[in-house]
């Protein structure tokens, strides 16, 4: 609908700049479209300059594609004085500008989630567990999502595990502020609690940010809600966009009570509802209006559409998950061939990534391409967090964790007892191991071995440093690649050419990333590397989708198939135990609005488990949809028939193909 006029409800959002204002925006309404002309409308009829106008979202895929489409309406110097930022991008920002009051020193590090594990575990009780030491970084997480230092969550604690959890977050804030760290729940926390203890700061950075815009509204956390309350102001200069019945990340802190907490904090709030869907047909989005009704609302959204009834829903008994498979694999295939649908028109979700193996097995039984979303993050790779890692100790030599996982990257006769004696004498000199380590004296504490490899360690790392200075971060990565060893590292690592190189690539496709890179140093370059995702690698090409319905959020598919519609799995069993299950009907909604024209429900009526075969109820959500709307297998018999005549020619012609090649 990019070309298409706004709609009378998208036109008076866009228009509205006297309050604040909350646009419910259901799926497939154009939020998006509506963000990116409100902020054209306020550039053209100068009520905000461009400078002091920011748009806030969650990924940078969002980000840069909201760039995108702003570009094309804004040009030229307004265009580049826009923010269009993440959370966590405008919380760096903010820390970059006032690190000396948040007790930081330039080129401070962000450290990921290895980094933080690393330090929990070294700070837990010995011979802590993992599942008690996720469980010690799960609750510090929540403190600093609630907006806690460690003081307050000192005082808030209420349970031993908290009170225990309290003491670890201390000693780890501790931690990271002697390695002149952040982790990425700082970027939000410690933006916050400046803003909330001193209001000069807060008023400075309201004149910077007149006019705020936050898309996915429904999905910030407490401390994410505060922070655009304290950049607002008591005015509200600010448009919420959000769809509380989206809301899906509960388990990773998102409260869409935040949607109505906006009325209670702003009385003069407006709220504008878009309920026009481009992208179902009218069919489907009963179904979704239907389901989601359950729920309760404090806005209820109708969606409605021009596109006609069309197909009705299928839902299909199946008696296994192998047989579910195989269904949705030759439905795929016929309708492929048959319509010509493109493969990348396709998708199948499902609750949990485990699914996924007997759909794999039965696409390629078809040789039908597929992608399957959640696989090793590219920031995960092993040598891509080894490069980073030198990365970091170049950009702040107070970064332990960096250090530690750089000196072993190649290994070089630095072994743990080193580290350990190291270790001690950096803290009784109240140093960094790296700084520790360049010290001649402690060197000549070491073993000459030891010694040597930390004293050639050091030669390449201050090399490196004055590299730095001179070559663009895209001639860097390549450079740094290569002296340190990592490359040979590698090739020494691979039983074969091909491995080298896949692996060589990832960290080729690294400095591709830093293109066009004004430079700032490898610390500005570490941290913004830092705030990247899986999400920024593309899309994969002409290739069935499979995925977590989690994952789906925000996509669309001509062809959608949900599998796993069984009670235990969707809702899933914990919520059902819990009376939990108004996430896991916004979570079945969102599978349904995936879907544009054709939408197939799937369950399967036995699992084996365990060695045993265990029977399966559908899930309770396929009774919550209008049966009218609904196909199921044994309503209509002949045409079932008539269907599995032709998908079954489909089938046994693609595996006659098989065998003639």
């Amino acid at each position: 609908m990019s070309s298409s006029p706004l709609n009378p409800q998208q036109q008076a959002a866009v228009e509205y700049v006297d309050g604040p204002l909350l646009v419910l925006a259901g799926a497939g309404s154009g939020k998006t479209k509506v963000i990116t002309e409100k902020i054209a409308h306020l550039v053209a009829t100068r009520r905000v300059e461009p400078r002091h106008i920011a748009a806030i979202t969650f990924t940078n895929k969002a980000a840069r594609e909201m760039r995108e489409r702003v570009g094309k309406r804004v040009k030229g110097e307004a265009a580049e004085a826009l923010t269009v930022t993440t959370f966590h991008s405008l919380g760096l920002r903010f820390l970059q500008i006032e690190h000396d009051r948040a007790g930081l020193r330039r080129g401070f590090s962000i450290f990921d989630g290895d980094d933080q594990m690393a330090i929990i575990r070294d700070l837990a009780p010995p011979g802590a567990k993992n599942d008690a030491l996720y469980a010690l970084h799960n609750l510090v997480s929540a403190a600093k999502n609630a907006g806690l230092s460690p003081e307050q969550a000192a005082a808030a604690a209420r349970s031993v595990r908290e009170h225990e959890a309290a003491a670890v977050y201390a000693k780890y804030q501790a931690r990271l502020q002697a390695f002149n760290a952040v982790d990425f729940d700082d970027l939000i926390r410690l933006p916050l609690q400046l803003l909330e203890a001193e209001p000069d700061l807060a008023a400075g950075w309201r004149e910077r940010i007149r006019y705020l815009l936050v898309d996915e509204c429904q999905d910030t956390n407490g401390a994410q809600y505060r922070l655009l309350k304290q950049l607002a102001g008591p005015k509200g200069a600010m448009t919420c966009v959000g769809d509380d019945d989206q809301s899906i990340y509960a388990w990773r802190g998102a409260m869409p009570e935040n949607l109505d907490q906006l009325g209670v904090d702003y009385p003069q709030l407006k709220v504008i509802k878009l309920e026009q869907n481009y992208r179902c047909t009218s069919r489907i989005l009963r179904c979704a209006n239907t389901l989601i009704a359950k729920n309760p609302h404090a806005h209820l959204k109708q969606l409605w559409s021009q596109h006609g009834d069309g197909e009705p829903i299928r839902v299909w008994q199946c008696r296994n998950g192998e047989h579910e498979a195989e269904r949705v694999a030759a439905e795929i295939h016929y309708l492929h061939q048959a319509k010509e649908i493109p493969f990348g028109e396709f998708a199948i979700l499902f609750r949990g990534n485990h699914q996924s193996r007997p759909l794999e097995k039965a696409l390629q039984l078809l040789r039908i391409p597929y992608h399957l979303t959640g696989g090793t993050r590219f920031l995960d790779r092993a040598e891509v967090k080894d490069l980073l890692s030198w990365l970091q100790v170049l950009a702040n030599p107070d970064n332990d964790a960096a250090f530690l996982r750089a000196i072993a990257a190649p290994k070089r006769e630095v072994g743990a007892t080193t580290l350990e004696k190291l270790a001690a004498m950096a803290q009784t000199a109240g140093m960094s191991l790296a700084r520790a380590a360049g010290q001649i004296g402690f060197l000549k504490q070491l073993t000459p071995r030891a010694a040597a490899g930390l004293d050639d360690f050091n030669r390449i790392v201050n090399a490196l440093r004055d590299e730095a200075e001179r070559l663009t971060p895209a001639e860097l990565v390549p450079v740094l690649a290569e002296r340190s060893g990592l490359l040979a590292m590698v090739r020494a690592q691979c039983k074969d050419e091909a491995s080298f190189l896949r692996r060589k690539g990832n960290l080729d496709e690294l400095a591709s990333w830093f293109e066009g890179a004004r430079g700032g140093g490898p610390g500005e370059l570490a941290a913004q590397l830092a705030l990247l995702s899986n999400a920024d690698r593309g899309e994969p090409g002409n290739a069935v989708r499979l995925m977590s319905l989690h994952a789906a959020k925000g996509l669309e598919f001509r062809t959608v198939f949900v599998v796993g519609c069984e009670d235990g799995n969707l809702p899933h069993e914990a919520s059902l135990e819990e009376g939990r299950l108004e996430e896991e009907r916004r979570l079945m909604y969102v599978g349904i609005t995936r879907a544009k024209e054709r939408l197939y429900l799937a369950h399967s009526a036995e699992v084996k488990r365990w060695g045993a075969i265990e029977h399966l109820l559908p899930s309770r959500f396929l009774d919550e949809l209008p049966a009218g709307d609904l196909l199921r297998d044994g309503l209509d018999p002949e045409r079932e028939t008539a269907e599995k005549k032709q998908r079954g020619r489909a089938h046994m012609a693609a595996i006659a193909a098989l065998f003639d090649d």
